[in-house]
C-alpha cells in the first residue's frame, strides 16, 4: 500500500471535516471515536452486539420491529428534531471498509414504528473510505426503552452486526437494562439540527500498515503524575459531569452525569470517563 492510501490523523481529520463531523467533538473528548486509535497503531475493540431481549425468538436479536428489503436511500424523512449521524466501518487494524451495508431503522417521533410501509427505514453502503452518512431525525420514545436507533452493518463476505446507537445525556439510559455505553454516539447541536458520529468497528482481518505520526505542531495532552491512592469509584453513585475520581492509583473525570454500576469501570468506559 503506497503513502497516499494510508490512514493518518491528518487524513482522518480532513475526512471528518468533510463529512461534517466537528473536529473537536470527534478527535479532542467526548466518547472516544475508533479513528482516533489510529495514530496509536492501537488494535480497536470491536463494535458490540445489542440484544434487545424482547424478540420473539433467541435467534431474532434484531428485535421485533425489524423489517427486511428497506429501501436504498440516505435520507429518512418526517416531522422531528434533524439529525445527521456520520461515521466511518474499520476493520480490525483500523483501516476503512468499503461497500459496507448499514441497514437503520427506528421510531419516529411519537416513538411508533412503520410495520406497513418503510418510513424511517433504510439502507446504504459506506464509501471507498469507510464512510456513511445518515440523514433522519430524533427518535421518539417510548415504554421501556431509552432513546435509540437500530442498524445493520454487513462487511462484503462477513457476518452480520446487529446493534444499536444510543444518545449522550439521556435520562432513561439509566434505567434502560439494554443500554450499553459502548454504544454512545458523540451528538452535539448546530442550529436546528443535531449532528452525531459514530464509527463501528468489525470483525474484518486486516493487514497492519504503518500509520503517519501525528504532525509536530500537534497539541498534545500535558503529561501529569499519577495520583496516589487506590480507587475512590463507587458502584452506585451517581456522578455529574465533570467529577473526578481514581480508580486503581489512576485519575479519570466524568464525561456525562450517570449512576454508576459493575462493568462501567472508568478504564472500561471512555464513553463516561476520560483520563485525567
Amino acid at each position: 500500500m503506497d503513502e497516499d492510501s494510508k490512514l493518518s490523523r491528518k487524513t482522518l481529520l480532513r475526512a471528518a471535516l468533510a463529512a461534517g463531523v466537528a473536529a473537536p467533538v470527534a478527535l479532542l473528548g467526548g466518547p472516544a471515536l475508533a479513528r482516533t486509535t489510529v495514530a496509536s497503531g492501537q488494535v480497536p475493540d470491536l463494535t458490540p452486539e445489542c440484544h434487545d431481549g424482547d424478540e420473539p425468538t433467541i435467534a431474532q436479536t434484531e428485535g421485533p420491529y425489524f423489517k427486511p428489503n428497506s429501501p436504498e436511500r440516505s435520507t429518512l424523512t418526517g416531522p422531528g428534531t434533524r439529525l445527521v449521524v456520520s461515521g466511518y466501518v474499520f476493520g480490525l487494524a483500523c483501516r476503512p471498509v468499503g461497500r459496507v451495508l448499514l441497514d437503520f431503522w427506528q421510531a419516529d417521533v411519537n416513538g411508533a414504528y412503520d410495520n406497513v410501509g418503510y418510513t424511517f427505514r433504510g439502507h446504504q453502503y459506506t464509501d471507498a473510505n469507510g464512510a456513511f452518512k445518515l440523514t433522519t431525525i430524533v427518535p421518539g420514545l417510548y415504554p421501556g426503552r431509552t432513546r435509540h436507533i437500530h442498524v445493520k452493518v454487513q462487511a462484503p463476505g462477513r457476518p452480520i452486526l446487529t446493534t444499536q446507537l444510543y444518545f449522550p445525556n439521556e435520562p432513561r439510559n439509566n434505567t434502560d437494562s439494554i443500554f450499553d455505553p459502548r454504544l454512545l454516539m458523540t451528538v452535539r447541536d448546530s442550529g436546528g439540527t443535531r449532528e452525531a458520529a459514530f464509527d463501528f468497528v468489525l470483525n474484518v482481518p486486516q493487514t497492519p500498515t504503518t500509520t503517519t505520526a501525528p504532525p509536530s505542531s500537534t497539541t498534545t495532552r500535558p503529561t501529569t503524575s499519577t495520583p496516589p491512592g487506590g480507587t475512590t469509584w463507587t458502584a452506585g453513585t451517581n456522578y455529574a459531569a465533570g467529577a473526578q475520581v481514581t480508580y486503581d492509583g489512576r485519575g479519570y473525570v466524568c464525561l456525562q452525569g450517570h449512576t454508576a454500576q459493575p462493568g462501567w469501570e472508568p478504564p472500561s468506559v471512555p464513553a463516561l470517563w476520560r483520563a485525567a
